[in-house]
Formats: structure tokens, sequence, C-alpha cells
């Protein structure tokens, strides 16, 4: 993050105020104003992701929007860790059952019939061919690094939720897997596709799948490589809301206010949930220098086949996109 000071506006639920302002990593300050929403994206100066505080709702709304294809590109992955450091800032020094300007985060996608892709293919293409071992570390630590802070809720007293309007596959399906509550319209599809060159899901996703539906079952999803349905995941208590396509808003607002007077009882027991089978950084660093070692190994044929995947994953968002 440049070291030029920038400003994100704050705020405290209903008939609160935030009197001081904060400092955070990367001489970014945090002030409060009296607006009940404000788009903090262009505030901080992000570029792959729109964030918005519905200050009513106590909603920090994500919305991906990564330049070029719809992957993790380490553009979007900056502005995400950044956006994360900014929620820790404003959490820092409350209690577990206290309260702060917003109760729940959700990752959401701004483009049309897709989450997100997952890992960026070319890049990965360009990494294994010259043998660089350094690059491929940077890009999968910089994963593990957002995905770990959505796996802990960055460690502040918020409920995490997934909105999956589209198609999540690879690392997308893994990002969704991260939160607490996944919410997915009825046509949004899931999975992950990396034995199809044969590599598997380093970013988290053996980790993630295990502790919500068991190792043989996670293991089954990884080798298969099919893709899944809403309906289907519901069904093995992956998702957790299934919602009409065009109404996953609508559906987060829902489950929001159907839980929020309960939200300390809900947000124990996620906590819990985190106590009793804890994803550790260093077991998600394992796995994912694990997957460079493999990526590695990849025989020309693989990477031609990760090349024709994403070639197609390009015709298709150059489609979607006129």
């Amino acid at each position: 993050m440049s070291e030029t000071k920038q400003t994100i506006h704050a705020f405290a639920p209903a008939g609160r105020h935030v009197s001081r302002k904060l400092e955070i990593a990367g001489n970014l300050a945090i002030q409060p104003l009296p607006s009940p929403a404000i788009d903090l994206g262009d505030a901080a100066h992000l570029t792959e992701l729109d964030v918005r505080l519905d200050a009513p709702a106590r909603i920090l709304w994500q919305h991906m929007k990564p330049a070029g294809r719809p992957s993790f590109t380490m553009g979007l992955l900056s502005d995400m860790r950044a956006t994360q450091r900014w929620v820790e800032t404003i959490c820092a020094d409350v209690p577990e059952t206290g309260e702060v300007s917003m109760r729940y985060v959700v990752m959401a996608s701004r483009m049309p019939g897709i989450f997100n892709l997952g890992g960026d293919l070319p890049l990965f293409v360009e990494l294994i061919l010259a043998k660089d071992r350094a690059g491929l570390r940077r890009y999968a630590h910089a994963c593990i690094d957002v995905q770990y802070a959505r796996a802990v809720n960055m460690d502040t007293p918020v409920v995490s939720i997934s909105l999956v309007q589209g198609d999540a596959l690879g690392g997308g399906f893994e990002c969704a897997l991260a939160a607490d509550v996944i919410v997915a319209e009825k046509s949004a599809k899931f999975g992950l596709p990396e034995i199809l060159f044969n590599l598997f899901p380093g970013m988290g996703a053996y980790s993630l799948l295990s502790r919500r539906i068991g190792p043989a079952c996670a293991e089954e999803m990884i080798l298969s490589g099919r893709i899944y349905s809403t309906e289907e995941l519901k069904a093995m208590d992956v998702v957790d809301v299934v919602a009409p396509d065009g109404q996953g808003e609508e559906a987060v607002y829902q489950y929001v206010e159907e839980r929020d007077r309960g939200f300390n009882a809900h947000r124990a027991v996620y906590k819990v949930r985190r106590m009793v089978n804890p994803v550790l950084h260093q077991e998600l660093l394992d796995i994912t220098d694990l997957w460079v070692e493999t990526a590695l190994t990849l025989e020309n044929s693989d990477v031609r086949k990760m090349e024709r995947l994403a070639a197609a994953q390009d015709r298709r968002w150059a489609a979607i996109n006129g």
C-alpha cells in the first residue's frame, strides 16, 4: 500500500459515535462521518474491490471486480487484504461480545454470472514454464494471507457471509468456503477443476471442506473435478441458504434480519466452530507450499490443459463483456 495517507470513513451503530481518528498500517486513517453508507473503495483507492458499509444493517459489503479475467489477480488480493486490515483496526480492542460499526462482512462479486473462477491460470503457466518457484510461492502465500484472515474472521467479533451469484470454481470455491455462512443463488455452480490438469486446489479447499463435510467427502469432491449445483451442496450442508436467482442480496438481508436479534448467540456458535476445528495459518502455508512443488512437476501436456482452460475462461468473459 502507498505510504501516502488515505482516509476511510467508519461508522458506529445507531445512537453511538466513533469520536477518535484511528491510525492503521500503511498510514491509513479512519474517521467518523454521519452518512449512513459510503463507498469505501474510492476513499481507499481500491481498484479491484468495491467496498461499502450499510450502516443501518451493519453489513460491510465487498464486491470483487478484478481487472481483466475474473480470477484472483494480485491486485484483487491486495485490495482484499487492505480491507481486512481496515476491519481489524475498526474492531481493535473490542471484546468478543462488544459492538462495532459492522456485524456482518459479505464477500460477493460484480462479475455477471461469475463469483470467481479461481487462480490466475495464465500467470501459473508462465511461472511453471519458467520454473519460478519463488514467484509461485509469492502468489500462493498472498492467497493464503487473505484466506486465513477470512477463515478466522480477522479475529474480530463479526460474522462472515459469502454471497455466490454465478460460478465459484477453484479458488473461487475456496474463497466462498472461508466464510461462516454461504448464501448461493439457485443457478450458481461450484467445483474444483484442478485435477483436470493434474494439480489439486491448494488455497484451503481440503482444510475448509473437511471441516464441513469430513475428509472422505472432501477428497471425493477434490479428486472428482465435478461441477456441483447449489442444491447439491445445500443437501451436503456446504451451502447454508439457497436464494432464487437475482435475489441473492435480498436473501442476505433476510438472513441478517432473521438472526440479528440472536446475533450474539450465532456469533458465539461460529466462534466455537472455529475453536473446535481451528484452521491454522501454518497448515494452510504448508499445503500451499506442497501445491507449489506439485505445480512445478507438471508435464507439458498438463500445462497445455491449463492453457486451454484459461482460454475457455477468457472466451466466456469476453462474451459476457460483449
